[in-house]
């Protein structure tokens, strides 16, 4: 009877979750096949930016925010693509007077910022105006804002700017209380990935190489700003240095603002600007409604450019949407080397590196592409260790100025957690084997001196693969190009002073050289790759994912992130070409 009762139940179960997944099966395909036409927007409409979500290379496939849902608070993200592309439709679209940047906080890294501003500026140039308000502006933030045309404060808030520090996390501390050693293998003086498991602060050749590239995006970002705020960039830099800007006083005084208000002046001030009176209602599209809008001109052209999107760590095997999986991405470069409508590739890279074995598969299809088509590597955010490593082979490197690259070296951790396992958990392991080698390596005791020497000897043949194939392709000897090595990381205008990279710009410049390399100027689509999953799989997986995600924050609380570095931590298997992956800006 128990059993009977069981069965029922199950039962009854998979029929409730397979009636919820047909109802929202049939909502999002109503959703989806509703016309984009059908999206309106207002005469004398702004467009609003607020840019609160954290912003990838990809507009996400999210089915559940795409059919009005939202369980539990989870989060999503916003794509670069489709930013860009509202503000170019914003610049051109009659109903549309001007766009209000609405902005506190932008999760967005230096490159994907650089791109965004680009094309604010570019829309200024269309005659159209930028408002900005903030009540409490990060420094990201103000990059934005500071190209609008009034940039309002509220009277009690403040803008972050004293110039830009980088938080290095070591857990050192934490592995000798858990008594786990961490056996090294590196190459490179600067390869600083690995001194999180053996020191507790950074080393004098890490400290100097993340000064220097701070430094020189800080000064790129100054001299930006200067031009749009008529403010010369050595007087940015003293306001930062001795934090002159306290109050929203000192922000307008120092010429940062150009208005001290509250939500409703800017508000008012737009109306003015359109002719609108007090009363009447201020048209407000957001970002999520307007990039839904259909663009008039869609290229009908055979040809096509390729653009393929590398985000996210470097791993082994397939991977998944969050990570660049070597099999994945050398099965997309394939496919579009194998494409004859496809006349050339842009691999658009924002990666920290990982696996060395993944970025030399994924190497190895762009050499091959290279022979039949152009290929093109355009940098955002980063492109360092094995990020450069699938960018270095291509026939132009395009990168900005506040790109973070370079880092060419190579590492592996061994942790070894037999005082773990015996002192902590009352847990003994014995081997038995057939030879000398035959657990290397194991994490269940210390490697021998012969075994450290073996694997050490692999991590340099990693790295003189690394340095030569990097000379090849950036024409040089690899005794130069090793000057230049040595796991440093390089800002964009470093890396372009050492020949590292070719050309300052973001994706629409790499895009634009390989439509010119390949003869196609003005008579191309793109097809972007790697394909995106189906609307079932994303509906499928992305709630078990975001589930499991809600719920290990909602558990773990503050301690959160350190599961994450842990997680990252839990990835690193075989030699890793990676940069100091938990290294974050502000």
């Amino acid at each position: 009877m128990l059993n009977f009762l069981k069965y029922v139940l199950a039962t009854f179960v998979g029929l409730l979750i397979f009636f919820f997944i047909s109802v929202l099966l049939l909502i999002g395909i109503a959703a989806s096949t509703a016309s984009e036409d059908e999206v309106k927007v207002a005469d004398n409409s702004v467009l609003e930016l607020k840019l609160d979500r954290p912003i990838t290379e990809r507009d996400p496939k999210d089915p559940l925010s795409e059919i009005g849902f939202s369980f539990g608070g989870f989060s999503s993200t916003d794509g670069l693509d489709q930013i860009k592309a509202s503000i170019r439709r914003a610049k051109n679209d009659d109903k549309i007077k001007g766009i209000f940047l609405n902005m506190t906080y932008v999760d967005a890294g230096m490159g994907k910022l650089e791109e965004i501003r680009k094309d604010l500026i570019d829309f200024k140039e269309s005659g159209k105006f930028i408002v900005s308000y903030t009540d409490l502006s990060t420094e990201k933030a103000y990059y934005l804002s500071s190209v609008a045309d009034k940039i309002y404060m509220n009277p009690m808030g403040t803008v972050e700017f004293n110039g830009m520090s980088s938080e290095l996390y070591f857990v050192k501390r934490m592995l000798d209380k858990l008594n786990i050693e961490a056996q090294i293998f590196k190459v490179g003086t600067y390869k600083s990935a690995v001194e999180m498991f053996f020191l507790e602060k950074a080393s004098d050749a890490n400290r100097e190489q993340v000064t220097s590239f701070l430094n020189s995006i800080n000064n790129y970002q100054l001299s930006q700003i200067s031009k749009s705020r008529g403010v010369t960039a050595a007087e940015l830099k003293n306001v930062q240095d001795n934090l002159l800007v306290r109050d929203p006083e000192d922000a307008k005084k120092y010429k940062l603002i150009t208005d001290i208000g509250y939500y409703d002046e800017a508000i008012t001030y737009m109306k003015e600007k359109m002719g609108l009176e007090e009363q009447d209602k201020l048209e407000m599209v957001k970002l999520a409604k307007y990039k839904k809008v259909k663009d008039k001109d869609i290229s009908t052209s055979k040809n096509r450019i390729a653009l393929i999107y590398a985000e996210g760590d470097i791993v082994d095997g397939e991977g998944d949407e969050d990570n660049i999986g070597g099999h994945r991405f050398a099965e997309a470069i394939r496919e579009a080397r194998l494409d004859e409508d496809v006349k050339a590739v842009v691999l658009r890279i924002s990666s920290p590196g990982g696996s060395a074995l993944a970025s030399d598969v994924i190497w190895r299809e762009v050499q091959l592409t290279k022979k039949v088509k152009p290929v093109i590597a355009s940098m955002s955010d980063v492109a360092a260790s094995g990020g450069y490593y699938i960018a270095m082979g291509a026939d132009t490197i395009v990168a900005h100025p506040n790109t973070i690259t370079g880092s060419i070296g190579v590492f592996g951790v061994v942790p070894n957690m037999e005082g773990f396992l015996g002192d902590k958990l009352g847990i003994t392991v014995d081997h038995v084997s057939t030879g000398k080698f035959s657990d290397m390596p194991t994490v269940t005791r210390p490697m021998t001196a012969q075994e450290k020497e073996i694997m050490q000897h692999q991590i340099d043949q990693i790295y003189e693969v690394f340095t030569s194939k990097a000379a090849q392709g950036r024409n040089m000897t690899q005794d130069q190009l090793k000057e230049y090595a040595s796991g440093r990381v390089w800002s964009g205008t470093e890396a372009m002073e050492r020949k590292l990279v070719d050309v300052y710009g973001g994706l629409d410049e790499a895009i634009a050289i390989a439509a010119k390399k390949a003869g196609v100027v003005d008579d191309y689509r793109l097809k972007e790759l790697p394909a995106r999953k189906t609307f079932f799989d994303e509906l499928i997986g992305g709630m078990g994912a975001k589930a499991k995600e809600q719920a290990m924050k909602a558990e773990m609380g503050e301690l959160y992130p350190y599961y994450k570095l842990y997680k990252k931590a839990s990835t690193i298997v075989g030699a890793q070409a990676r940069m100091p992956y938990e290294m974050t800006i502000e």
